[in-house]
Parts: C-alpha cells; sequence; structure tokens
C-alpha cells in the first residue's frame, strides 16, 4: 500500500494528499471544500481533543456550547472582527423550501419565507458569545469567566486542502472575561503556552511561541500570541493562536460591570482556539514515503499484533498468547489491537500498519511460541528484533516513551538547523528558494515593508519570538533601522 505514494522529495503536495486518503483519514466529500474524517483519522482528533480538554480543565475552564448561527447585526458589531471575516461567510437567507412548480420534483427557496435578519454561519463565536456574555456579568463578583467550546465553523475558502484548510472544520474556542488587562493579558499568555507545551508533549513538534505583527493579528484582537511549527518541506504552519481582546468586543456589545470600588467599567477579554488542521501538521512533521509515523502519545492504536500461521490450531494458540499479552499492555494503558483476520495475508496487514503509522508492531508465528519469542517492528525507525515474551510489556512502555522522545529530537534538530539568520534581501531570497525553513531577519517594524517582502517573495512574518533578545540591526529590505530579529517563512 505505502509503496504507491508519490515520494515527498517528487512532490510534497501530492505525497500529503494521497497519504491522507491512502491511510483512511479523510476524504473530500459532495460538499465542496467540505471533508468526510473517516474513523481513523477521527480517533486521533479524538485524542487531541481529549488531552486538550484535560488540560483546559486543569486550568479552570468550563465547556459550554453556543449556537452555529450569528444574527447579521451582532456579527457586524465589532467592526474589524465583520471586516476580517467578511469575505469567508456564509450567509442563511431563507428558513424553507418548496416544490418548483416549473420543474416537477425538484425544491427551490420559497421566495415567502425570507428571514427579517439574515444568519452568518459561524466563523468564529466571538459575536454571540460577548452578546451573551452581556446577561451573565453585572459585577466584578462575576468575574472571571472561563469557557471554553468544541464546536464546528465554517469559512467559505476558495483553496482547499484535507486538514489543512477545509471549508468547514472542527475545533475549539475558549472565550474569557476578566476585570483587569493584567489578568486577560495572563490568560491568553498561559493558553499559547498551554498549546505550546501539547504540541511538544504528546504531538512531538517542537515551536516557537511568538506574538504576531499587527497585520498577521486576529481581527478585532490588540495582541495574538501563536505557536509556530516548521513542516518538513520548510513551510511554517500556524499550530495555534490566543488573543488579548483588551475591551474591543466587551465595548462593541456593551458588557460592563460593577467594580469592587462601585465604579463601572468594560470587561477585558481572550480568545484562543485549535482546529484540525493539527492533524496535518502531526502528518506532515513526523510522517515519510511509507506514510504516516504517529507520535505515540497520539496514536489511536500504540502496539498492533499480527499472527503468522498456516493452521487454525496455530492460531488458536496465538490468540491465546496474544490475548495474555494484550491485558498486560491495557493494565499499563497502552491502546492495542490484534488484527486476527484471515481474509488478509501477514505481508498486506504490515503494510496497512506501516502505512497507518503505528508504532510498534508484534509479529507471532509458531517458532516464536516454541522460543517464547516475537517479532518487534518500529514505525518510526524501520528496525525489527526478536525478543522474548518475558517483560515483553514493560519494553513496550519504555520503547513507547523513547519513540516519542526521539520524534521530538529528529523533528527539533530539522527546525534548529532551518532557522538562518541573514542580513542583506539577496540572502533572504536564495535561503528561501534553496534551503527554506525560519529566516531570522531585521524588520523595520512597518506594515508597508512586510507587504512588500510578502509580494515579492511570498513569505510573511511568522512571529515575533517571546524569547527573541534584543539587537539593534538594520532592516533586511529597506535598511532603516530595526530593534530585533523577526521570523519569515512561506506558510500554509
Amino acid at each position: 500500500m505505502g509503496k504507491n505514494l508519490t515520494s515527498r522529495a517528487d512532490d510534497y503536495s501530492k505525497w500529503y494528499n494521497e497519504l491522507v486518503v491512502k491511510a483512511d483519514l479523510a476524504e473530500n466529500s459532495a460538499v465542496r471544500g467540505c471533508m468526510v474524517i473517516k474513523p481513523y483519522g477521527y480517533a486521533i482528533w479524538e485524542k487531541m481533543q481529549a488531552e486538550l480538554d484535560r488540560m483546559f480543565k486543569e486550568t479552570g475552564h468550563q465547556n459550554a456550547y453556543f449556537p452555529l448561527f450569528v444574527p447579521k447585526s451582532l456579527f457586524e458589531a465589532e467592526e474589524k472582527n465583520a471586516e476580517g471575516f467578511a469575505k469567508e461567510c456564509a450567509v442563511v437567507t431563507h428558513y424553507r423550501l418548496q416544490n418548483d412548480p416549473d420543474n416537477p420534483g425538484k425544491l427551490r427557496v420559497d421566495p415567502e419565507a425570507k428571514l427579517e435578519e439574515e444568519l452568518v454561519v459561524r466563523p468564529t463565536s466571538e459575536a454571540i458569545i460577548w452578546n451573551t456574555y452581556k446577561g451573565w456579568i453585572q459585577s466584578y463578583r462575576d468575574l472571571p469567566i472561563l469557557i471554553n467550546q468544541w464546536a464546528n465553523v465554517v469559512r467559505w475558502e476558495m483553496r482547499t486542502r484535507l486538514f489543512l484548510r477545509t471549508a468547514e472544520f472542527l475545533w475549539q474556542e475558549g472565550h474569557t472575561a476578566h476585570e483587569t488587562r493584567s489578568e486577560a493579558l495572563a490568560e491568553a499568555q498561559l493558553m499559547n503556552q498551554v498549546y505550546a507545551k501539547f504540541a511538544e508533549n504528546f504531538m512531538a513538534i517542537p515551536v516557537i511561541q511568538g506574538v504576531k505583527t499587527e497585520s498577521e493579528r486576529f481581527a478585532g484582537a490588540e495582541e495574538t500570541y501563536c505557536i509556530e511549527a516548521l513542516m518538513q518541506d520548510g513551510k511554517a504552519l500556524q499550530a495555534g493562536t490566543s488573543h488579548f481582546l483588551g475591551q474591543n468586543f466587551a465595548k462593541a456589545f456593551d458588557v460592563k460591570f460593577t467594580n469592587n470600588e462601585g465604579k463601572l467599567d468594560y470587561v477585558w477579554a481572550t480568545s484562543w482556539g485549535v482546529s484540525t488542521r493539527l492533524v496535518g501538521a502531526l502528518i506532515m512533521t513526523h510522517s515519510d514515503d511509507k506514510g504516516l509515523v504517529l507520535p505515540p502519545n497520539l496514536a489511536p492504536i500504540q502496539v498492533v499484533i499480527v499472527p503468522i500461521h498456516k493452521t487454525d490450531e496455530q492460531l488458536k494458540q496465538i490468540g491465546e498468547v496474544a490475548k495474555d499479552l494484550m491485558s498486560q499492555l491495557r493494565a499499563k494503558g497502552i491502546s492495542c489491537k490484534y488484527d486476527d483476520r484471515t481474509t488478509q495475508r501477514p505481508g498486506a496487514k504490515f503494510a496497512q500498519y506501516e502505512l497507518q503509522g503505528v508504532p510498534l508492531r508484534i509479529a507471532i508465528g509458531p517458532k516464536d511460541l516454541e522460543n517464547k519469542t516475537v517479532e518487534l517492528a518500529r514505525r518510526d525507525t524501520l528496525s525489527k528484533e526478536n525478543v522474548f515474551m518475558d517483560g515483553l510489556s514493560s519494553k513496550i512502555d519504555n520503547l513507547l516513551v523513547e519513540i516519542q522522545d526521539s520524534l521530538f529530537d529528529k523533528a527539533l534538530e530539522f527546525r534548529n538547523t532551518h532557522i538562518t539568520k541573514v542580513d542583506t534581501f539577496e540572502e533572504f531570497k536564495e535561503v528561501l528558494n534553496i534551503k527554506t525553513g525560519f529566516i531570522s531577519a531585521h524588520w523595520d517594524g512597518t506594515a508597508a515593508t512586510e507587504d512588500k517582502i510578502k509580494e515579492i517573495t511570498k513569505a510573511t512574518i511568522r512571529c515575533v519570538p517571546l524569547d527573541q533578545e534584543k539587537e539593534a540591526g538594520k532592516c533586511v529590505f529597506t535598511g532603516n533601522p530595526s530593534t530585533g530579529r523577526v521570523l519569515f517563512a512561506k506558510a500554509y
């Protein structure tokens, strides 16, 4: 199965698209730009969701759910936000269909069923949520409100790609309300750190934490924090964002509270989110020409056991050993599967699990039963070894940790060797076209320069890294004074 994949070196985009479909993660649907997430792909998302949800709750957040539809007047209330998303909005104008008298058997929109007010299908939920918060907040005693929502949103993208950019996608969006500016800022920073920990500890993806430039900020935010990752093809991917919204939405929806001095003030806000594009990031960071390579912490199946047999009696004996091993593994919290299908040969099963990125594969045959051994194969290194069954569950436990760490270290080395400092625009263009990756360069801080560089090279400022030291220099494009370097890259 994996042999049929286009190689990454030949066509990275084609390799990615083929892998998503052949590994049974997702497929295009009958709805333009929308995808069907298949069970194996959804299982990866569920594992991401479970870990993130746990992390959110540990930081004091609760889950709630808000409507899919946003009245147009509410959507328009925060001007910058409405302007920023206007071109991507799907809008509901009617609420009923009727038989078409000119085309028997067909339906048409009932012209009499026009909505009094058009409804926007949410591209993000700030408007409906802040309109709701107005009724929840009167006093400082009602604050903070720390809410997260797991939902779908619609952004009418013209150019789509499975997981990375679809017209409808799944995500979580946090929306919090605070008494003070400093508390809201701390919240936005905290959630960006939560995303960074998740990416590094579970996805095995090293990320750079930073802030967006004004032109790259979320529409309606005063500051956007982000985590930026680097894919194998040298392009950056924005893996998560956390926004300090100031009092912009509170003012737009007139959300005031009485502070502890008895004075009225506007509430301070944040919002933050990650989406199913994280599945795309996972694929593009670790996978190879044979298929998916999944970090054990997010793999739906961490260990698969494949029997090698000729007779039913052999299959029965192997099954008993496999059953005992699985109970040991499950006692350690390790997810495993015994594939005893007789409709597939062992070689086809090996190819399937290699393509689907299962971290460890165990093969057991009649000779293994005699010798009390198994063949243990690692997906990340494609190495195999014969090991004794005695103490196997502990060995597997340790190996899964080793694989998780190894994938992170490999991705970190790639990322670090693809951050290049440049001081001239010629160097900038050369690195971008030949080496790719992040380019660390001085920028004069103006949107005009940022736009011009983007126009010429298609590279954008991914972020101003939070740990970036101040360094006087000259802008790589204009030669004007600069106070520090920023990271440029071509991005998804």
